[in-house]
């Protein structure tokens, strides 16, 4: 009998397919009636026991064992259904505590699928990332950045008192076309202050600033302003939730110096100007400190994104760095720059950093 050896982590599962299903039409793809199992006495692989189903599927893309497995028959659908299943898959994958906070109904699958693109994504270093320099379009130190509509439109703030929109598409076609406008009507700027944040809620967008006011744009209708909050200290950090408008000012009204969140309910992950990294839960409407992490950054922590299976970090140490976000977070990639890091957003298969030397870092994944 063969032992079969998990993948190694950050390679490509073998291409040849183990399953040979044809999908020339939708109804290829429906379970038959006579598909719960291969009939008594009759080799076939749905004759092996689970355990060694799942070594096999442990060599296939998570995609195609979630969306495509479950219509080949009743007993690959019911083996794939099991959240068992795809938590031992995570697990094997990180081998480390995983999530940060528990969670009762913590999306295994989709968390499954999200951690082995990322290591995928980033393997060997990065090395298959495409990276692109967009050096044009303000005049002072870019401290804010947001990616939209899956990596397709961005924006960033800056010291000069812009919020500037970008189209992403067309990086590598029409680099004279990337830069778009500034947002808001003003005759010199979009704020009266520094821009330090940016967060959206669907094609709603907020930005913050040094003028200590919160102004929100409406992208769906080409980035016109339809409200301002006006505060009493300047906006260090956004999060924009549909049930809450969370800030981080300048007074400290967070009871921490707080420079950067990300927040995916239930878990806010926040840096600080010591450089280290917290991790806050959600309940029941108050955010209670879960676990404090050093992630390997040697000044404060300027930049935030969290997801169920990534996480990125930006520093003033020059640095971009890339992590599972494990219990504690693993480190498998680090990016240096010639400048200061204020910001980063990642969406879709795009990661963009904001830079202290006037430029957006941009990184350009496998789809």
């Amino acid at each position: 009998a063969r032992v079969l050896s998990p993948p190694k982590v950050g390679q490509a599962p073998p291409r040849a397919p183990l399953l040979s299903v044809s999908i020339a039409s939708p109804g290829a793809l429906e379970p038959r009636a006579a598909s719960k199992g291969a009939p008594v006495g009759v080799p076939g692989l749905l004759s092996l026991p689970p355990e060694l189903l799942l070594e096999i599927c442990a060599y296939l893309d998570a995609r195609l064992v979630l969306h495509v497995l479950p219509r080949v028959c009743h007993t690959l659908r019911d083996l794939v259904r099991d959240h068992v299943t795809w938590r031992l898959r995570a697990q094997r994958r990180v081998r480390a505590p995983y999530p940060v906070v528990e969670e009762e109904d913590f999306a295994w699958p989709t968390a499954c699928i999200e951690l082995e693109q990322h290591l995928s994504r980033w393997a060997e270093d990065g090395r298959w990332a495409e990276y692109f320099c967009l050096a044009d379009g303000h005049f002072a130190s870019i401290d804010s950045v947001l990616l939209l509509q899956d990596g397709e439109l961005c924006l960033s703030g800056s010291r000069d008192r812009n919020v500037n929109l970008w189209d992403l598409r067309q990086l590598g076609v029409e680099p004279s076309q990337v830069l778009v406008k500034a947002l808001g009507t003003e005759k010199n700027s979009t704020h009266k202050g520094w821009v330090w944040s940016l967060a959206a809620l669907d094609h709603r967008v907020c930005s913050g600033s040094w003028d200590s006011t919160v102004k929100l744009w409406d992208m769906a209708a080409d980035g016109q302003q339809f409200g301002e909050i006006k505060g009493k200290a300047a906006v260090l950090c956004l999060s924009y939730r549909p049930d809450i408008l969370v800030t981080g000012t300048y007074d400290k009204k967070l009871d921490s110096y707080l420079l950067c969140m990300s927040y995916q309910e239930p878990q806010l992950w926040a840096g600080d100007n010591q450089g280290l990294l917290h991790v806050f839960a959600n309940r029941s409407g108050r955010f209670q400190l879960v676990r404090s992490f050093d992630v390997g950054h040697r000044s404060q922590i300027t930049g935030i994104k969290h997801s169920l299976g990534a996480l990125y970090t930006t520093s003033t140490d020059k640095t971009i760095r890339v992590h599972v976000p494990t219990d504690p977070p693993r480190t498998i990639c680090t990016r240096s720059h010639n400048n200061v890091l204020n910001g980063i957003c990642a969406e879709g298969n795009l990661v963009v950093a904001a830079s202290g030397g006037l430029s957006l870092e941009v990184w350009r994944l496998q789809a």
